[in-house]
């Protein structure tokens, strides 16, 4: 996200889902912008979406079975702190999916109608009851401490395509369509194996943890600890540091050189992360790696990083999303890039963006194969339906079927001062690598709601 943009007493406040939250607010497309769009990125208005065919198109719609739904159109929520964040991601690429789509005929025929629901940070549970009052789904979106909504959106049997979701009580909770693996599994076993075990066996005897004093990222620190030890690593060093912001780094700094630290996740945002290596860069200290996590994966934290890059090894795992500076590699990502220069150019694309139009995706191609009869049930059954969903070639594929499962595939990005590159991680499947080891947390760090525990079941949904 642009934290800079965010005053500094409440930056920490504002670690929209970072380190493992369902992806995380960079502040432009990722690499050096050369991505060239394809021939198939041309035929915007034909319905197809990469290996996606006739995803939306003309139709002959008569009836208005469902809450949002009438025979014209369709009433969608779009979840976003952009109030606070001034961060728009979410409802831009809420304009670009729906423009392409209803240019293309809609869904059966119906036009996609897209509300922002400017949740501000804290406003989540009043635009969540506002939604359950108007939408017939939410899709494409995000906000912060998203738990404050599970609740009301479950009482109202809300289905929800989220872009990213942050917080435990979340993360695969009923009626909700979750591109980014089960809440019980660790999203990064893959990355840390091939940290510790593989590129730098070395530093498994001393790595280091320091994350932003806010739930959310005190919540990641302790389950990151966790995958950590796991993959064979020794925490010698856990540290918090405060949501009013840090006027001098020295002092963290000071004490990670002090305990050797080899290796070091940083579970906060990438303008403190930057400051951070600075000091440790004027030190002469040099680390094996750093997971800036991908929150950084964008062009902002190369520029705050500066020389640093050239001395500090930092990584970023995307989980399973192709990367944007290789647009002109992948057919879906380029048609990407060619929607968002049609419909919003002067809109960054940024990694939840991605995963907010692979979520749209996914809703309109649901949608359309519930016909006239478009009812919540149907649209969330048949999303459940995809057992090996890629967003048209957007991801790597995820099984759906399964509410709480690991994600299996993973690939690593290493940020260089010539732009964000994809490390030399081994890929076995395209840009991905798809043996991520299934690691179940052990820890308590609470559950996803469900229907029983609002007094609901599926038979209420209609």
């Amino acid at each position: 996200m642009r934290v800079q943009a965010i005053p500094a007493a409440l930056a920490a406040a504002t670690l929209l889902a970072v380190a493992g939250c369902g992806g995380h607010d960079s502040a432009g497309t990722a690499g050096d912008g050369d991505a060239t769009p394809t021939k198939a990125a041309q035929q915007a208005t034909s319905g197809d979406f990469g290996d996606l065919k006739d995803v939306c198109g003309p139709g002959d719609a008569k009836s208005a079975p469902a809450q949002g739904v009438t025979a014209d159109t369709i009433d969608v929520g779009v979840f976003s702190d952009v109030g606070f964040t001034k961060n728009s991601e979410f409802v831009d690429t809420a304009k670009v999916f729906t423009s392409w789509c209803n240019a293309a005929g809609g869904i059966d025929g119906r036009k996609l109608v897209a509300t922002t629901r400017d949740s501000r940070l804290t406003e989540v549970r009043q635009r969540m009851l506002e939604a359950c009052k108007d939408d017939f789904a939410l899709v494409g979106g995000g906000a912060a401490l998203d738990a404050l909504g599970v609740q009301d959106r479950l009482k109202c049997l809300l289905p929800d395509f989220p872009a990213q979701v942050s917080q435990v009580q979340n993360v695969g909770s009923d009626l909700q369509l979750n591109e980014t693996g089960g809440a019980s599994y660790g999203r990064y076993a893959g990355y840390y194996d091939w940290l510790l075990k593989q590129a730098y066996p070395k530093s498994a005897t001393a790595v280091g943890t320091i994350a932003g004093d806010a739930p959310v990222t005190k919540v990641l620190n302790a389950e990151t600890g966790e995958m950590l030890e796991a993959a064979g690593g020794k925490i010698t060093y856990q540290d918090l540091y405060p949501a009013a912001g840090v006027s001098d780094w020295t002092p963290y700094a000071q004490s990670i050189k002090s305990k050797g630290v080899k290796g070091l996740v940083f579970n906060g945002d990438f303008a403190s992360l930057a400051k951070l290596e600075q000091i440790l860069t004027g030190m002469d200290y040099k680390l094996d790696w750093i997971d800036a996590n991908n929150n950084a994966y964008g062009p902002a934290f190369l520029q705050l990083a500066g020389t640093s890059l050239d001395h500090q090894n930092n990584f970023a795992d995307l989980s399973g999303v192709h990367p944007l500076e290789k647009a002109a590699d992948n057919p879906a990502t380029g048609q990407l890039v060619a929607l968002f220069e049609k419909y919003a150019p002067k809109a960054h694309i940024t990694l939840p963006g991605v995963r907010g139009f692979a979520a749209w995706l996914l809703f309109a191609k649901a949608a359309s194969s519930c016909g006239d009869a478009l009812t919540r049930t149907c649209v969330y059954q048949a999303a459940t339906k995809e057992t090996s969903w890629t967003g048209g070639g957007l991801l790597a594929p995820v099984d759906l079927s399964k509410k709480d499962a690991p994600l299996t595939c993973f690939n690593i990005e290493k940020a260089t001062s010539k732009g964000w590159q994809p490390a030399d991680f081994e890929p076995d499947d395209g840009a991905y690598r798809c043996n991520a080891p299934a690691y179940e947390y052990k820890g308590d760090y609470g559950k996803p709601l469900t229907l029983a525990d609002v007094g609901k079941s599926m038979s209420d949904v209609k």
